[in-house]
């Protein structure tokens, strides 16, 4: 049976500008292409567990705008359950990117909609609880991030924070998580100090994965496991949606039972296989797709 994933989150349309290069302040730089696909770490998250094989549901709000049907209708198209999502008069959140050649990426998110994902109803903390794994990112607001996880701990439910982005964190709210994952830029905010200081991380956290871009990723855990899982190597076109592809999967392996250092590898596969391709949301892969890279 398919893991059962809930993920609580942002929803975005991203307006993507492919240039040669990123502009530097009060530089113009003219761009090769643009493209408009709905993503956010919380849905690009949902439909990446999907497409992995994971049961998902997502939690978050859309706006009124025609933005807010079409992020809608791509959750839907991926399999994801939507039936809570939250819709807010007004504006959908909305994620300005510019891409370069080499793949490298900046981003300016407006949060719109996302701002309203306040509180947490009975029947949501309800679903969190009969999760296999709840999954949870840092673009909603923290308040309503802490309570899911709370929620997910009472319920026994898996639970991961993908700290991203980097912002301050209420106290406690790392007691209720199960597995951390960051980059080097959010371990730094929560270490106030070196990336690589795995030990101040495991003080607060069981288990951490530290995503190392194209280097792979870094596993620890409170059981001694300390280990590098190397990349798998491929051409990358856009390194947007890398994160999100390889946490939605890791979600999905962790739920399934594999073993973590194992679910790193694939979750690893998986973000490869999204780099291959321009954009967000559709660029996230397949899980045969992630099965060949894994194999190979």
């Amino acid at each position: 049976m398919a893991p059962r994933v809930v993920v609580v989150g942002s929803a975005n349309m991203d307006l993507v500008g492919l240039a040669p290069t990123l502009p530097r302040p009060g530089e113009t730089v003219l761009g090769d292409d643009f493209v408009m696909a709905p993503g956010g770490k919380g849905s690009n998250q949902a439909i990446a567990a999907a497409r992995a094989g994971g049961a998902t549901t997502f939690l978050g709000a859309i706006g009124s705008d025609a933005f807010g049907v079409t992020l809608g209708a791509r959750l839907s198209a991926a399999g994801v359950d939507t039936s809570r999502v939250r819709t807010s008069y007004g504006a959908s959140g909305v994620a300005v990117i510019m891409v370069d050649r080499a793949g490298e990426n900046s981003i300016l998110v407006s949060p719109g909609a996302n701002r309203t994902f306040t509180g947490l109803s009975d029947e949501e903390q309800a679903v969190i609880a009969g999760a296999d794994v709840l999954l949870c990112q840092q673009e909603i607001p923290m308040e309503t991030v802490h309570a899911a996880l709370r929620a997910g701990r009472a319920g026994g439910t898996r639970t991961i924070l993908n700290a991203a982005p980097a912002r301050d964190l209420p106290p406690g709210l790392l007691d209720e998580v199960d597995l951390l994952v960051v980059n080097e830029i959010e371990a730094r905010a929560i270490t106030g100090g070196e990336a690589s200081d795995m030990g101040t991380l495991l003080a607060v956290v069981p288990r951490v994965v530290l995503t190392l871009s194209g280097a792979g990723a870094r596993y620890a855990d409170r059981d001694g496991r300390d280990e590098h899982v190397p990349a798998f190597p491929v051409q990358a076109a856009d390194t947007t949606a890398a994160g999100d592809a390889f946490t939605g999967a890791l979600a999905v392996a962790w739920g399934e039972g594999r073993d973590l250092l194992d679910a790193v590898r694939w979750a690893n596969a998986a973000g490869a296989a999204c780099v291959r391709r321009v954009g967000a949301s559709g660029a996230l892969p397949e899980r045969a797709e992630i099965d060949e890279l894994y194999n190979s």
